[in-house]
């Protein structure tokens, strides 16, 4: 059965890829309660790669700088915004690490920005989404008290331009075999080690430019990462005309989406069969949670 249709996810009360799912409200996420202190907790670097997103960058970097966590490097790439962008980004002065220099796509902003890095755990987040309250510190704790994670991501809140709810994903578990085959981890909400990222090449694929995220979620899969889905909603993924998401699915998505199935799917029959059966489940098990969370 082919769930990859808007029409058959809305029949079935899918979800999940569904990036409209219902007229626009108004939100205010509660911070999530972190237990323990501030003690151990890694450093985290974050890049936020831009170009010309002069109406969302301002709740871009606030998002970030106002979790306050204790030992935070926030890094812009800036390829050379025409619009507003360097006017609101220069008003943070030294709050963030700002370099405004042409690179050649998104994957060489984000290559040019964890270059300079220094934290424990990376990030990244796009120049028109945000982070939710308590997420830095829910990450890093996460990241402190479970030496055997490499990788952790939580759920996603959908916003407008005008930052409101329109909708949100709710994911059952991970599935690493399921990864594989589609990605619905939040890239916005992703955090890895260092020493992971160093083991998986320590750089995105500049081949990429839709699916660059998955490929490196493949990458580092198959280098040994542990993946670990935290349940609690971590950031906020913004729907607008513009974007990146809707603008070159049609150009590059599908391709490169083809070329990472054809690298990483499995090639027996049998193994196939399995990772859309699992495919099924996780999706079976997503609307169930959606009836105890709504």
């Amino acid at each position: 059965m082919n769930f990859s249709g808007s029409k058959l996810r809305r029949l079935f009360g899918i979800r999940l890829g569904v990036l409209q799912q219902h007229s626009p409200r108004r939100f205010e996420m509660a911070v999530a309660c972190v237990l323990g202190g501030d003690e151990g907790l890694p450093s985290v670097s974050i890049v936020t790669p831009s170009l010309n997103q002069g109406d969302f960058i301002g709740a871009t970097v606030e998002s970030v700088l106002k979790q306050g966590y204790p030992d935070l490097e926030y890094i812009i790439q800036d390829g050379g915004s025409s619009d507003k962008s360097l006017l609101c980004l220069h008003s943070y002065g030294e709050r963030v690490d700002l370099r405004v220099e042409h690179d050649h796509g998104q994957a060489d902003a984000l290559n040019r920005g964890f270059a300079r890095s220094s934290g424990e755990v990376l990030g990244y987040l796009n120049a028109d989404d945000v982070l939710l309250p308590g997420t830095l510190r829910k990450v890093g704790t996460y990241f402190r008290d479970h030496p055997e994670a490499d990788v952790v991501y939580g759920d996603r809140v959908l916003i407008d331009a005008s930052g409101c709810k329109i909708g949100d994903w709710v994911l059952p578990y991970h599935d690493g075999m399921l990864l594989r085959y589609v990605d619905y981890i939040p890239q916005e909400t992703v955090f890895w080690r260092r020493s992971a990222w160093e083991r998986a090449g320590g750089k995105f694929d500049a081949d990429f430019s839709f699916a660059l995220d998955w490929e490196l979620f493949l990458r580092l899969q198959a280098t040994g990462a542990r993946f670990i889905h935290i349940p609690c909603f971590m950031g906020g993924f913004r729907v607008h005309a513009q974007q990146k998401t809707q603008s070159i699915f049609s150009v590059n998505g599908k391709s490169e989406i083809r070329a990472l199935r054809k690298k990483y799917m499995p090639t027996s029959f049998l193994e196939r069969l399995q990772c859309h059966v699992r495919h099924i489940i996780f999706l079976f098990r997503h609307v169930v949670m959606l009836r105890f969370f709504n």
